[in-house]
């Protein structure tokens, strides 16, 4: 069975770069262009796992996590982005999120922290 992977990222280039590393791995992808998009895909696809922007129009990612996990409190989410304050990193987490990756990031980075994220999920 192939788990489902949702890429929420402004930047198209972000969510293919994404789309083609994990898709590589056997995730089906499926993509949200911004937060507010997150959220109803997220509801709309249920997906096993969430990769999120915190920089995006109409949501941030911070907001759009939270919505996620109001929705469904054991969602799985990573922070994708380029922001690395403390300050940012410490709201991630506030907020519910599994693990964050700075970007840009190694290949083989972001598919060890999905594997690790679906794997602790599995309890």
């Amino acid at each position: 069975m192939s788990r489902t992977i949702l890429v929420a990222d402004d930047a198209a280039f972000m969510r293919m770069l994404i789309r083609e590393i994990l898709s590589a791995e056997g995730y089906v992808v499926h993509e949200a262009v911004n937060g507010r998009d997150a959220v109803e895909k997220f509801v709309e696809v249920r997906p096993d796992l969430v990769t999120m922007d915190l920089t995006m129009p109409q949501m941030d990612g911070i907001t759009a996590l939270s919505r996620i996990r109001e929705l469904d409190p054991s969602a799985r989410v990573v922070i994708v982005t380029a922001q690395s304050a403390a300050d940012a990193v410490i709201a991630t987490f506030d907020a519910g999120a599994l693990d964050f990756i700075t970007k840009p990031f190694q290949p083989a980075k972001l598919v060890e922290t999905v594997r690790k994220c679906l794997a602790s999920a599995l309890r």
